[in-house]
């Protein structure tokens, strides 16, 4: 097998840039550069030279002995000066050693999948983590890191393996009284644990997290949905205008308030009559959004709004304004008046969609296997014949063992390491 090596800190330029060297000629590679190398897992001054003698850099070097490592292997880690220079020097030194290549995207992490230092559900935790930008992103992600998901997912298997055993027990000793038959129990074993898998699947998923909580403003036109969208923004990002029609298409912007990640959309005015041929390209776009919402702000008259649509009475400090009977908010997004509460209010709202913190979101692979294995136990209920029980369990089991990785095909995991940036 490679070596492979990577910068795995920031791009140059930088403080320090961190080098590691990962593989069976590590310990090899960081003694004919350093010269010698400190004690395993303690850390030393070194300076670090080419083939040719030349000094490429003095810096921190680590060497950490497999297989209690990051990725199961021996680790070379060289803690340099961050300039470019110095780290495509001390690169294309390493890169002149015979078995040892710069790494691709993620290779670090699928080494360390492939020797077990991880399974695939903490894997796929690391990848969400380093793309989290939410607070509420990160602390779902380093959840599924710190291997919540996989503890949970191995005692479902356990279960399974139980309760596999007890149907083996009556297909290799029916003819015995003791065993002829299934636990009294069995059924109720098997719904119990198909309903704590539903109970799961019916958390809110990772992608919605991903994402974000979606907010469109609605309304017809000069209902002052682009002045309330500047407000909550508390910036000019759409353009307002008495004229109606101002705004002809979406406009879109992520926003993160309390560490929850929430997309505002500005849409058209909806209005049936006296529009334009791009005004209504603009309102049909603006429909799209409706439907795709998470949650609607209606700004238009009491009622009128799509179902389920939030009544906001807006333009409160506009004498002339239409009161509305029952509004969940009144805003001024001129005075600010009830800005902050519909702020507070649309957390609200999203808290109760999005996971709550710390909580594991399932994206759409792990959930679709929980699924798998959930109908499979369902399945159950509806079969007498034991080898037919036996094969709904085995069919559970192996759903269990693709989500962590026990079972996993190569396209699958090209695709997952290949989101991770090099030196990961």
């Amino acid at each position: 097998m490679d070596t492979i090596f990577a910068l795995s800190s920031g791009s140059p330029p930088a403080a320090i840039g961190v080098i590691r060297v990962s593989g069976p000629a590590a310990r090899q590679v960081g003694i004919r550069l350093a010269g010698s190398l400190p004690a395993p897992r303690e850390a030393a001054l070194r300076s670090l030279r080419g083939d040719d003698g030349q000094l490429l850099d003095k810096a921190l070097v680590l060497f950490f002995d497999g297989p209690r490592t990051a990725t199961g292997e021996d680790l070379l880690e060289l803690h340099c000066h961050g300039g470019r220079a110095v780290i495509a020097a001390v690169q294309q030194a390493l890169s002149r050693f015979e078995g040892v290549r710069a790494a691709v995207p993620g290779e670090f992490t699928r080494r360390a999948f492939a020797n077990g230092r991880i399974d695939l559900a903490e894997a796929e935790g690391l990848s969400e983590l380093l793309s989290a930008e939410t607070e509420l992103q990160r602390r779902s992600a380093i959840a599924l890191t710190s291997g919540a998901l996989s503890r949970q997912v191995e005692q479902w298997r356990s279960a399974i393996l139980n309760l596999s055993a007890s149907v083996e027990s009556v297909l290799d000793f029916g003819d015995e009284d003791d065993v002829a038959e299934l636990p009294p129990d069995f059924t109720d074993r098997v719904a119990a644990l198909a309903a704590e898998m539903t109970r799961w699947l019916d958390r809110p998923r990772a992608e919605k997290l991903r994402e974000g909580f979606r907010i469109v403003l609605a309304g017809p036109p000069n209902s002052g949905k682009s002045t309330l969208f500047n407000a909550l923004l508390e910036e000019a990002v759409a353009i307002t205008s008495a004229e109606a029609g101002t705004t002809r298409d979406v406009i879109e912007r992520p926003v993160s308030l309390d560490g929850m990640p929430l997309v505002l959309i500005d849409t058209a005015g909806l209005r049936d009559e006296g529009a334009g041929e791009i005004e209504v390209i603009g309102i049909g776009k603006a429909q799209e959004q409706i439907e795709r919402a998470d949650c609607v702000l209606w700004l238009g008259p009491e009622g009128e709004g799509p179902d389920g649509a939030i009544e906001l009475e807006s333009r409160i400090d506009d004498a002339s304004t239409v009161r509305k009977t029952n509004p969940a908010f009144r805003v001024s997004a001129v005075t600010g008046e009830g800005v902050d509460a519909l702020r507070s209010g649309l957390l609200n709202i999203a808290r109760d969609t999005l996971p709550k913190p710390g909580d594991v979101a399932l994206n759409v692979r792990q959930a679709g296997l929980i699924r798998e294995a959930s109908e499979a136990l369902e399945q159950i209920e509806r079969v007498c014949d034991p080898l037919l029980v036996a094969e709904h369990l085995r069919l559970a089991r192996a759903a269990m063992d693709s989500l962590t990785g026990r079972a996993s095909t190569e396209d699958m995991l090209d695709n997952l390491f290949g989101r991770f940036c090099i030196g990961k």
